[in-house]
């Protein structure tokens, strides 16, 4: 797929040609024990595995689905590999550039309108936060809370009803950058609740009662990057001090337990941790907003992608938070709320039992800074596309999240004071 960019920003990336993925593959391995492990392991050394479930080599164990994707020019060997040691192995997607083109499968309905069918590149979403202001004015305003290490602006749109002081929820989408189902899921949340308030019994009763912050694209120079240049860049676009290895994973970068995993110190990792908590100016702007606001905030939820799976802290530890049980209630609830229009099955569970330990994410922080209902939403699917989910799963996609989260809102709004 070729972008044309304009000319200033072809100044800016030296003319670099977008990365194309002709005749890479993603396989995705069935690990029946720990060697089988190790050699996955041992093929990470020696191939340029991208992983895509789970997010580092250091995660691979016995017993796990493992998703990456593969060159074309070393697909062959690794395969051969595969097969030398009898392990099971599928191919999800043959051809990743196709993939990559494939993902525009919606077609415009009125080119002048804002989609919420389609994904919006980050000049659109700009746009669209500003006619969200002016088409609302009583209900959104705009804040700028920071600037992104390429002086992007961070917005984050303040959705309230009649009374202005009272109970927040935080939510952010696109923490990484590739996972482009997550700002589409923000866009059409603000979009449904300004458009059905007044309509909707229970739409009209939580923004009556509650005020929501939405950050629609949290890294926001990875999410121009993953457009214009390499459709599956993860990281911020951070330079790291003695390595050629461009960008933070967000996502690793916030003060809790920052320091507790080694295989996040390398800057070259997809999940570089950066040279400090807080290091970055992303997360620095999320953070010191969310601080201000710690009095009104009682819930943090991020929406990620892909394996749908609905997360609690902690994963840093294996310990459970003291309020598990409840978290784990409001989430399996939840969940069931989700399959009803489609039957799409979501898991839910802590993070480090579910998915896999982390350290440094946004979803312990905010826990460990008080606030005690967080939740992490890794949207469809499960590894068919991954996160090159189709448009038309865009609409079904959002419905099916947007009745979870209401059941969690209401949820909270009864059981916090």
């Amino acid at each position: 797929m070729r972008f044309l960019l304009p000319v200033g920003l072809i100044a800016t990336t030296l003319a670099i040609a977008p990365v194309r993925f002709d005749g890479d593959k993603v396989l995705r391995v069935k690990l029946q024990d720990e060697k089988q492990a190790n050699i996955i392991k041992d093929l990470a050394k020696t191939s340029q595995l991208d992983f895509w479930y789970p997010d580092a080599t250091h995660h691979v164990a016995a017993n796990m689905t493992v998703d990456f994707q593969i060159s074309a020019k070393e697909s062959q060997f690794v395969e051969s590999a595969l097969d030398q040691n009898q392990m099971h192995y599928e191919i999800l997607i043959h051809d990743v550039q196709e993939e990559v083109e494939k993902q525009f499968d919606v077609k415009e309905d009125n080119p002048g309108r804002h989609s919420y069918a389609k994904y919006n590149n980050w000049n659109k979403i700009v746009a669209w936060t500003e006619k969200m202001v002016h088409k609302n004015p009583k209900m959104v305003s705009r804040i700028k809370i920071g600037t992104t290490v390429e002086d992007n602006p961070l917005y984050v749109l303040k959705i309230a009803g009649k009374d202005k002081r009272r109970k927040a929820i935080f939510m952010d989408c696109g923490i990484h950058a590739r996972e482009w189902i997550s700002p589409a899921f923000c866009q059409w949340f603000v979009y449904q609740a300004t458009k059905t308030y007044g309509k909707n019994k229970i739409m009209t009763k939580l923004l009556d009662r509650m005020n929501f912050y939405v950050l629609p694209v949290f890294n926001v120079d990875g999410y121009i990057w993953s457009w214009t240049q390499n459709r599956m860049w993860r990281k911020n676009r951070s330079r790291n001090q003695n390595s050629k290895c461009i960008g933070t994973d967000l996502n690793r970068n916030f003060n809790v337990s920052w320091n507790s995993f080694p295989n996040t110190n390398d800057p070259c990792q997809e999940i570089y941790r950066g040279p400090a908590p807080e290091s970055e100016k992303e997360t620095k702007a999320v953070s010191d907003f969310i601080r201000s606001h710690l009095k009104s905030i009682k819930a943090y939820i991020t929406f990620h992608s892909y394996s749908q799976m609905l997360l609690f802290p902690y994963g840093y530890t294996s310990e459970l938070p003291p309020n598990h049980k409840n978290l784990a209630k409001v989430a399996k609830i939840a969940t069931d709320v989700l399959s009803t229009p489609y039957e799409t099955h979501y898991t839910y569970g802590s993070i480090a039992s579910t998915i896999y330990p982390t350290s440094g994410s946004s979803l312990d922080w905010a826990y460990n800074l008080g606030i005690k209902h967080t939740f992490a939403f890794e949207l469809r699917d499960k590894g068919r596309f991954g996160f090159l989910l189709p448009e038309s799963q865009i609409k079904p996609t959002c419905k099916e999240t947007m009745l979870a989260l209401k059941f969690i809102v209401k949820y909270i709004l009864k059981h916090t004071s």
